[in-house]
């Protein structure tokens, strides 16, 4: 029986841990914080620590978290050894290929073209599934439908996407590229180059959605071996466009961009993306529009959690870098009560400068609270979110927006940016 070892025992740790198990796999779990061992009976556990022994065993290959860098210690060495290192992904996938996969990866709106993909595909087949980045690992989908014929919408990071190697989606996207994950990235081309691993294994039958509008997808995006897609919000000479007022896909009219609800003209781009993946793997025109009238937008991005006295709130969390709070300022024109800052990830804060006129006042917090000094004309910093919603209330009049767009992590200060996203919100309904 061959060994594997899982570094890391997050969720998607433990169910990988399960799905090789149940492939017939002898699993050694390990990681630097307590495990939970309900249900991983017959799996060898090593918690709090990574043991200096588990180098002295031979594995068939290693799966691991892809949150944890391929500099980190315990990791080099197996890196150095040669042996093959894999996300969940990559062995979820070759247990299931008989998923089809629409795949986003992207800087900014993987979530939200990802989960409009699912609800899309939901309108074709119930039984459809959303996976990856956005929170639930593809090996607790395999776990539950291994065997069936799924389609499957999956968000994935740079970070899952290095860990592949035969991973094939039917139809994919990157976004769009911005500077982002400098703390674990060996460079920003390191960066750049790893999205585009979504379309390495695909054939010529799949289809490439490339962002024609993003100069660094045009420089990154080479040697495809599928069908291009070029899409563009501000040209009509490519495929997926806008033309009086509706989304097209050729001559194929997707749907009216005023029955979007969700702000921002990054959102119409985010849409489309998500229909034409919809497209292509066969849901109904009819059942796209229903989902574009219907869909009010992703928790933690851009999300109006409520009026008081004619302020506005809004939670934008999921902003963890320049290029997400730039998106969001841009989807309002004036008086914003700004609430920024957060984990250091030595990313500029320098194109956030261009919005300083629609800024009334900044609040910044956190470990980078100081940076914001040279980039609003209006700044102050504070210690925690908390205190910068308190002063935004102060100086708040009916018209203004208070938004949480940190364009910083949120691991500074909270466990995960969702965390800091429902935090925030309970704080404005306890106003």
């Amino acid at each position: 029986m061959e060994s594997v070892l899982v570094i890391g025992g997050a969720r998607s740790g433990i169910a990988v841990s399960k799905l090789l198990k149940k492939q017939g796999y002898h699993v050694v779990l390990t990681d630097m914080k307590k495990v939970d061992r309900d249900g991983l009976d017959g799996i060898e556990i090593y918690d709090e620590g990574h043991p200096d022994f588990l180098k002295e065993k031979e594995y068939a290959f290693v799966v691991k978290n892809p949150g944890i860098p391929y500099s980190a210690p315990f990791v080099r060495y197996f890196v150095e050894k040669g042996v093959p290192i894999y996300t969940e992904i990559e062995f979820a996938y070759t247990v299931a290929k008989e998923f089809k996969f629409g795949a986003i990866t992207g800087t900014d709106g993987k979530t939200t073209i990802t989960t409009l993909l699912y609800e899309m595909l939901k309108e074709k087949d119930p039984s459809a599934q959303v996976a990856g980045n956005i929170g639930i690992p593809l090996s607790e989908i395999v776990l539950e439908h291994a065997g069936e014929s799924l389609d499957v919408a999956l968000e994935l990071s740079n970070f899952q996407l290095l860990g592949t190697k035969t991973f094939h989606p039917s139809v994919c996207a990157v976004s769009n590229l911005a500077p982002d994950h400098l703390d674990y990235m060996d460079s920003l081309d390191a960066y750049y180059a790893s999205k585009m691993k979504i379309y390495e294994n695909c054939t010529e039958s799949d289809w490439f959605i490339r962002n024609v509008d993003d100069p660094l997808i045009m420089e990154y995006a080479k040697n495809i071996p599928c069908r291009v897609i070029d899409f563009s919000l501000s040209r009509q000479d490519v495929d997926l466009y806008v033309k009086d007022g509706k989304a097209m896909l050729w001559d194929t009219v997707l749907f009216d961009v005023s029955d979007l609800k969700i702000v921002g003209s990054f959102n119409c781009g985010n849409a489309m993306m998500a229909s034409c993946m919809a497209y292509k793997l066969g849901v109904s025109l009819e059942k796209i529009q229903d989902v574009i009238r219907s869909f009010k937008g992703v928790e933690h991005r851009i999300e109006f959690v409520k009026e008081i006295d004619g302020v506005r709130f809004y939670n934008d969390t999921k902003a963890t870098n320049t290029h997400a709070a730039c998106a969001a300022l841009s989807a309002f024109d004036s008086n914003v009560i700004l609430l920024c800052g957060g984990k250091d990830k030595h990313i500029s804060f320098d194109d956030l400068k261009q919005f300083d006129q629609r800024i009334k006042y900044c609040f910044s917090f956190g470990q980078t609270k100081d940076q914001f000094a040279s980039i609003f004309s209006r700044q102050k910093s504070v210690e925690t979110m908390e205190e910068a919603l308190q002063e935004a209330v102060k100086i708040a009049v009916p018209g203004d927006v208070i938004l949480l767009s940190p364009a910083c992590s949120s691991f500074d200060q909270f466990k995960n940016y969702e965390i800091r996203g429902e935090i925030f919100k309970d704080l404005v309904h306890s106003l």
